[in-house]
């Protein structure tokens, strides 16, 4: 792969205890583990503080040239063997790139216009990579990640937004101060089985869509504020469905209603 030094001890360090949202949230840095992710921060124009990579990058499709963009970019990037990238990687099948990056946080959170995806106590990783990823797919304005819901910059949520966190604005906030705003641009709806149809509904303003936890749903003063709740249709007889799922379906829905109207 050419030139590069090893991982310092420090960094090694780093990237471990990365692996924790105290430090996320300290350091004010994540993880960016895969070909797509590394790619959509560059092209973000995210500067990585540093990157990692091994031998398995240049066996992939698309591998060679985020290797050249990294580069071109001048990022800091340590080479280092297959086995030791193990080490660090959150997955099962490493893909031989992993960068550190800053956290596009805000210390006051400002409501872009649009519509809005709100979570409220979702706690799977994976649903809250989903749910990003299909805001990103449908149009939304951003998505508002409540007090209680999994941190969106986890590893495992990062890899499962496909790096389109980069291309969505996430805001991590109470609901306490997340309300009054919320409330005053527009429909707040609830994902509830018991809600109506969403095909019925053609939603106006800016609205909002909260979805909570699979089991609970969301907490009683947001259902106290909500206008009104929603549900996917199920001609099939399924119970539920997956939180990520839903919430896909839902969005597409109501952006396209949205767009008719």
């Amino acid at each position: 792969m050419g030139g590069g030094m090893g991982l310092s001890h420090e960094r090694g360090r780093l990237l471990k205890r990365l692996r924790h949202r105290r430090t996320r949230e300290r350091e004010e840095l994540f993880l960016v583990e895969g070909i797509r992710s590394v790619d959509e921060a560059l092209a973000a124009g995210v500067p990585p503080r540093f990157a990692v990579v091994s031998p398995r990058l240049l066996e992939l499709a698309g591998g060679d040239p985020l290797r050249e963009r990294l580069v071109r970019a001048g990022v800091d990037t340590v080479e280092v063997t297959d086995a030791e990238f193990a080490v660090f990687s959150d997955t099962e099948a490493p893909q031989g790139v992993l960068a550190v990056c800053p956290e596009p946080r805000s210390d006051t959170p400002h409501l872009p216009s649009g519509p809005l995806l709100v979570l409220d106590g979702v706690q799977d990783p994976g649903n809250v990579g989903t749910l990003i990823r299909a805001a990103a797919a449908f149009g939304v304005a951003g998505v508002v990640a409540l007090d209680g819901t999994v941190d969106p910059y986890s590893p495992k949520a990062v890899r499962a937004s496909a790096g389109t966190l980069f291309r969505t604005r996430v805001l991590l906030a109470g609901w306490d101060e997340m309300e009054g705003p919320l409330c005053a641009r527009g429909p707040l709806l609830i994902a509830d089985m018991g809600g109506c149809d969403v095909t019925s509904l053609t939603p106006q303003g800016e609205w909002a869509l909260v979805l909570g936890s699979e089991g609970a749903g969301p907490r009683a003063s947001v259902r106290d504020a909500a206008v009104g709740a929603v549900r996917v249709p199920m001609p099939g007889g399924a119970e539920s469905l997956n939180t990520g799922v839903a919430g896909a379906i839902l969005l597409y829905v109501l952006t396209q209603d949205s767009d008719r109207g």
